[in-house]
């Protein structure tokens, strides 16, 4: 499998994480056993009793739908900034630099607050 094909199932499936929900039961399905089952479109088309262009089309919309609602929300890069910080924090903590620390939960708190106020 392609490098860039296995970064777009990862990038799918992180944000199903956030979104899935909100699809359609094909569309949770295709796009499961596209990304965590790494089945080919033809291997779906198999398992789901649909033609390989019908889950090609749900596998795009899919994509399209989390992608738009990741613009709107941002959940998923909101998730990864605050996780990215946590982990600096972490690593502050076990250097034992206090100082950086406290700062670092003062930006995340900041951060957190203004994005929240964009909502």
């Amino acid at each position: 499998m392609a490098l860039e094909e296995l970064g777009k199932k990862v990038h799918l499936s992180f944000l199903s994480a956030f979104y899935g929900n909100l699809l359609t039961e094909k569309q949770r399905r295709a796009l499961s056993l596209y990304c965590e089952e790494d089945l080919s479109l033809a291997e779906i088309a198999g398992e789901m009793g649909i033609s390989r262009q019908a889950v090609h089309e749900a596998i795009s919309r899919a994509s399209s739908r989390m992608e738009e609602m990741e613009s709107s929300l941002g959940l998923a890069a909101r998730y990864r900034h605050m996780e990215n910080g946590l982990e600096q924090l972490r690593l502050m903590i076990q250097q034992h630099d206090y100082d950086q620390a406290e700062q670092m939960i003062d930006s995340l708190l900041a951060w957190d607050q203004e994005d929240q106020n964009g909502l």
